[in-house]
């Protein structure tokens, strides 16, 4: 039977036979899938289940399972029948991933002959040629269409025309392959269960934050990213998403066997039914109440869940640059007063009675806030860790506009050889229409001690210190104070 097999740069036509082993080998494809179950994790990686109902002859023989995962991890392969356990053994596993390419086909031709069919359209006519193949070109990096033929006696850099190889060579294979040399007491329809590790499935959180405009409430909903980028689709999956960190040795090189696709898809799946929270082991787990369809190269998202009026808190902060604490031990210029930036910043408590209390996922919390028109706008964005319920959640938003902040050295004396003694005036103006509370964070290193201070401060840990000011609406607070530094 002759077939036209399209491969990148050029047609080849294939005349199939059948294996020496394959002829005997038991195939199994996705079609047999009776059920599939995808855990993934958000370090690239994902555990895959499947179940298979496969007929397998009695005594020894060779089962190739196919439409397994591109970028499969082979040495965490597990086979087991799911009954009659003892009837079937494996023998012997073999993970096979070269794959059928333009390249490859005609490596394996190298010093043989093929056929080379040029048809010319404009009269009509077939012409064939037998040629023997001198180089593929692709060694000597001539790239497509650099072919080196001999056609009686003759030497061809290249030659229009379909490329007819014989047949295709035993050792290679159209997709990535898991063949087990196994022994079964009797000729029957086994229910196996195979599981493995992949690469090429993550998954993150992504929230949105709409912040009252008008009221200290917020709403919150948070959807899961699925990038599936395994090399294998997963039809009606049943999705399980590991949250924390697992520890993993440093991976060997794995081969890849499958080039990437350029083409990528999105999923909005948001239709009924959500996730289910539980634990297992250290971590947590989001287990989707519904199946879902994976695709190959699909980014899929799923509305993970819903908070509606949480109670936050707005807080304005404002740290000196670096906060290393050394302008304490070092004089500093005079020339005037520094501008630092204050920044904005909302939290809230992940607790039940704040209408929320649930694990939230690490991942990216995106803000918006309406205009004076209504519009929904967006006003910033802040990455949370892993945080359980129970905990405060604090989300930077971005630096303030109308709150201006300087500061200054006004004096700098060395006392002894170890200790001196540094003098700070920091001003805040307030621009907007309400009064505000500015938290100055101050660093410090070394034996320190505050000898003075216009306002009261509190110590935050054994580098930094804290003031809280008041500050009224279009006015302007003056902070001062002198520390005393043992160095």
């Amino acid at each position: 039977m002759i077939k036209i097999v399209k491969v990148t740069g050029f047609a080849v036509i294939l005349a199939f036979h059948a294996f020496a082993s394959g002829s005997k080998a038991t195939r199994s494809t996705a079609n047999d899938v009776q059920s599939v179950e995808v855990t993934v994790y958000n370090s690239n990686l994902g555990l895959i289940k499947e179940q298979r109902k496969i007929k397998v002859g009695s005594g020894t023989g060779e089962l190739r399972y196919v439409d397994v995962a591109a970028q499969i991890n082979p040495v965490t392969v597990h086979i087991k029948p799911l009954s009659n356990a003892n009837d079937f053994t494996v023998l012997e596993q073999n993970y096979e991933y070269d794959l059928i390419s333009h390249q490859k086909l005609l490596d394996k031709y190298l010093g043989k002959k093929i056929k080379i069919i040029d048809w010319n359209e404009y009269k009509d006519r077939k012409t064939i040629v037998e040629a023997e193949l001198l180089s593929s070109g692709f060694n000597q990096g001539f790239g497509g269409g650099g072919e080196v033929y001999k056609i009686d006696n003759e030497i061809y850099l290249g030659h229009p025309g379909t490329k007819v190889l014989p047949s295709l060579p035993d050792n290679l294979i159209s997709r990535p392959t898991l063949s087990w040399l196994y022994r079964s007491k009797s000729a029957r329809e086994y229910q196996l269960e195979v599981s493995y590790l992949t690469q090429g499935l993550n998954w993150s959180a992504d929230y949105v934050f709409v912040v009252s405009a008008a009221k200290p409430t917020a709403d919150i909903s948070g959807w899961v990213t699925v990038n599936n980028h395994s090399g294998a689709a997963y039809k009606n999956a049943k999705l399980k998403l590991i949250a924390g960190n697992v520890n993993r040795v440093q991976p060997e090189m794995m081969p890849a066997p499958l080039a990437r696709k350029e083409a990528m898809m999105m999923s909005n799946d948001a239709m009924g039914g959500g996730f289910e929270q539980s634990d297992v082991f250290e971590y947590k787990i989001y287990d989707l109440e519904r199946p879902t369809t994976i695709k190959d190269n699909q980014t899929k998202q799923i509305n993970l869940l819903e908070g509606r009026g949480l109670t936050i808190e707005r807080e304005y902060i404002t740290a000196a640059a670096g906060r290393s604490g050394r302008h304490f031990a070092q004089p500093a210029s005079i020339d005037g007063f520094a501008k630092q930036p204050v920044n904005a910043y909302i939290s809230f408590k992940n607790t039940k009675e704040n209408r929320l209390g649930n694990p939230l996922p690490a991942g990216t919390v995106r803000l918006y806030t309406a205009d004076a028109k209504g519009q929904q706008q967006f006003i910033g964005e802040d990455r949370i860790a892993h945080t359980p319920k129970d905990e405060q959640v604090r989300l930077k938003v971005g630096e303030v506009f109308d709150i201006v902040v300087e500061r200054k050295q006004l004096n700098f004396v060395q006392r002894t050889s170890r200790m001196n003694e540094t003098e700070w005036e920091i001003k805040v103006r307030n621009r907007k229409d309400e009064n505000v509370t500015i938290g100055i964070i101050e660093s410090a290193h070394g034996n320190w001690e505050i000898t003075e201070s216009t306002h009261k401060h509190t110590k935050i840990d054994a580098n930094t210190l804290r003031f809280d000011v008041a500050v009224p609406k279009d006015k302007e607070v003056i902070v001062k104070y002198k520390v005393r530094v043992g160095i």
